[in-house]
């Protein structure tokens, strides 16, 4: 368990926060299950969710807390699924993580940020805005990827397209429903429903819901991008599938009076004067030679091909 001082600065402290000042509490699913005391939050610790049960970003008000969980769609280096449990008090934060990466957000905070009063509510949204800070930087990595897809496509290169397609689909499906499910929490946190938040805390949770925002509607561009890019490999099988037809078409077109040829001296009448010509074999051959240069001519001349 980490605790920190909220001051002008995240100071990690070594025991219990100084009575009267705010303070973040950082824990694991296994030490919040031991139901530890912290001061601060006597009778409402038991609202804080565990990491291991988050499943969706969420925001619950309670009579006198606000607690919920956030589902990062990333992994985490041992390729665990970051998540986080979190409960507000007027000056106490929790944060429940067992992959680390609340420890290393926090840590970036101490460094970076600067606070002119203690505020768990504004410590947690720029808490929140470290988990967006990379985010446009890995959409655009998508759209990237995305594009080299769409480049083979147009190069004919086909094969193995849905192989690739599909996880990139996932991804991008994974970021849009994570940024729709933030944006509810940013919502709901701007509501303020039990005075939690000063108004500047709340114009923060504003300003966090634009951002949302934004990246949401860059989830979706790549959403409709990953349909375009679809439906251009359709397209491009289509016309693949359109030209092997027309091949065979042709193929048949030409072949169809040499099959009737065929079936014609292959009935064997006795009073057929072909049988017995010494040139019949060759004159056969010369005339199906001849049926075929002539459909092909009048077909280049309509343009079939």
């Amino acid at each position: 368990m980490y605790t920190y001082h909220l001051g002008q600065s995240l100071t990690l402290l070594e025991g219990a926060p100084p009575p009267g000042t705010a303070a973040v509490y950082l824990l694991t699913s296994r030490e919040l299950d031991q139901h530890p005391r912290l001061p601060g939050l006597e009778g409402v610790l038991h609202h804080t969710p565990s990491a291991r049960d988050a499943r969706v970003c969420k925001a619950e008000v309670r009579r006198d807390c606000l607690s919920g969980t956030v589902v990062v769609p990333r992994r985490g280096r041992e390729g665990d699924r970051i998540a986080f449990g979190y409960l507000l008090t007027r000056d106490r934060a929790v944060l429940c993580d067992d992959t680390g990466a609340a420890h290393a957000v926090l840590k970036r905070l101490g460094k970076e940020k600067r606070w002119r009063e203690n505020s768990p509510g504004r410590f947690f949204c720029e808490f929140l805005e470290q988990l967006l800070v990379r985010d446009l930087h890995h959409l655009e990595e998508l759209e990237d990827q995305l594009g080299q897809l769409e480049e083979k496509v147009l190069a004919g290169e086909l094969d193995g397209f849905n192989t690739a397609l599909s996880p990139l689909r996932k991804q991008v499906l994974g970021w849009l429903r994570y940024y729709t499910q933030l944006d509810g929490v940013a919502c709901e946190l701007e509501s303020n429903e039990i005075g939690l938040f000063s108004p500047e805390e709340q114009q923060m949770f504003h300003m966090l819901e634009k951002r949302l925002t934004r990246l949401r509607d860059e989830a979706q561009l790549l959403r409709e991008f990953c349909l375009q890019v679809r439906e251009l490999f359709q397209g491009e099988l289509d016309i693949r599938q359109n030209r092997i037809m027309k091949i065979l078409t042709i193929v048949t077109t030409v072949f169809l009076p040499l099959s009737l040829v065929a079936s014609w001296y292959g009935m064997n009448f006795a009073g057929m004067p072909e049988l017995r010509w010494t040139y019949g074999y060759p004159a056969v051959i010369a005339g199906s030679v001849a049926i075929v240069l002539l459909t092909l001519w009048i077909m280049k001349k309509k343009k079939f091909w």
